[in-house]
C-alpha cells in the first residue's frame, strides 16, 4: 500500500513538473510583445524596453521559468501586466465563483445521471431504457454554449424565472443561487449524459452476476438490490469518469463563465488573453492543468476505497 502512495505521488509531482514546463514553453513562444500591448503602438522604444525590464521580459527563458515555478511554489505569480495588480489576488478574488459553480455542476451531474442510469440497467430493453439512451444521446451531441442561449431565452427571456446572467454576489444568497441555476443545469447536463450512459453499462454488468441473483432470491426489494449491491459494485468506471468529469467542469467553466457573465476565472483568462496578459495567463493555465492532474490522483486514490480487493494489487 505504501508503495502505491509513493508511486501515484511521484507520478503526480512529476506530471505537474511536466505540465508546468509546456505551460511555460507554449506561453513564452507565442508571437507578440506583452510590452507593446499594454503600451500600445505608439508607445516608444525607450518606454518598451523599460517596461520590458521591469518585469523580466528580458531574462533568459531558463532563468525565467525557474524564478516563475519558485514563486509560483510560494503562491506568487507575478503581476497582471492588464490590471496591475497582484495575480494571486485576482485568482483568490475569482476561484470561488468557479470552484462553486464546479462543484454544483457536478453534484447536478452525479444525481442526474445515477438516477437516469441506474434507472434504465433496471428497465434494461424497455421504454425506460430507450427513453434514457435517446435523452442522453441528444445531450452529448448539444454543445454547451448552444444549450446556454436556450435556456436563457426559456427561462429568463420567454418566462422570466431565472435572471439571464450576472452574478450579485453571496450577500444576498437566495439571488446568489438563482443566478447559478441556468450555468449549473447548461455545465451538468452534457456531462450527466455521458456519465449515465457509464453507469447503464457498469449496472449492467454487475447484475449478471451470482450474487446479484442471490440478494433477488433471498426476497431483497427491487430498489434494495440496486442501490445496496448493483451500484456499490459499479462504481469503479463511474468514478473513473466522475474524476474526468470534475476536471472537465472545471475547465468547462470558461465558457458558460463567459455565456452568463459570471465573475469567475473563465471570465478572466478570456480577459487576460485578449489582453496579452501573460502572467495572468499562465498562472491560469497553469491552475486548470493543475486542478485536471489533481482529480486524477484523488481517483487513483479512490479506487483502493471503492474496491479494497485492490489494496492486494497495489
Amino acid at each position: 500500500m505504501a508503495y502505491f502512495l509513493f508511486r501515484r505521488t511521484l507520478g503526480f509531482v512529476l506530471t505537474l513538473l511536466a505540465v508546468s514546463v509546456v505551460v511555460f514553453a507554449v506561453m513564452n513562444i507565442l508571437p507578440g510583445d506583452p510590452a507593446l500591448t499594454i503600451l500600445g503602438l505608439d508607445a516608444t522604444e525607450d518606454a518598451l524596453a523599460a517596461l520590458r525590464e521591469q518585469f523580466g521580459l528580458n531574462d533568459p527563458l531558463l532563468s525565467r521559468y525557474f524564478s516563475w515555478v519558485g514563486n509560483a511554489l510560494t503562491g506568487d505569480f507575478g503581476t497582471s501586466h492588464s490590471f496591475r495588480v497582484p495575480v494571486s489576488e485576482l485568482i483568490a478574488e475569482r476561484l470561488p465563483m468557479t470552484i462553486s459553480l464546479a462543484v454544483a455542476g457536478m453534484i447536478f451531474t452525479v444525481i442526474l445521471a445515477l438516477i437516469m442510469g441506474i434507472g434504465a440497467a433496471a428497465n434494461h430493453r424497455k421504454a425506460g431504457d430507450w427513453g434514457v439512451m435517446f435523452l442522453s444521446q441528444l445531450g452529448i451531441a448539444v454543445p454547451a454554449f448552444w444549450l446556454s442561449m436556450l435556456l436563457v431565452l426559456l427561462f429568463a427571456v420567454k418566462l422570466r424565472w431565472l435572471p439571464p446572467g450576472g452574478f450579485p454576489g453571496w450577500s444576498d444568497p437566495v439571488a446568489a443561487m438563482r443566478a447559478l441555476i441556468l450555468p449549473t443545469v447548461a455545465l451538468g447536463l452534457v456531462q450527466s449524459s455521458v456519465l449515465a450512459r457509464v453507469t447503464r453499462s457498469s449496472a449492467l454488468e454487475v447484475m449478471r452476476q451470482d450474487f446479484v441473483r442471490t440478494a433477488r432470491a433471498t426476497g431483497f426489494s427491487r430498489q434494495r438490490v440496486l442501490w445496496r449491491h448493483v451500484l456499490p459494485n459499479a462504481l469503479v468506471p463511474i468514478v473513473t469518469i466522475v474524476g474526468m468529469q470534475f476536471a472537465a467542469l472545471v475547465t468547462g467553466t470558461i465558457v458558460i463563465e463567459n455565456v452568463f457573465y459570471l465573475p469567475g476565472l473563465g471570465r478572466l483568462i478570456f480577459q487576460s488573453i485578449a489582453n496579452r496578459d501573460l502572467p495572468t495567463v499562465q498562472a491560469l493555465v497553469m491552475l486548470f492543468a493543475a486542478i485536471v492532474v489533481t482529480a486524477n490522483f484523488i481517483v487513483d486514490l479512490l479506487y483502493v476505497v471503492i474496491d479494497p480487493r485492490l489494496k492486494a494489487r497495489a
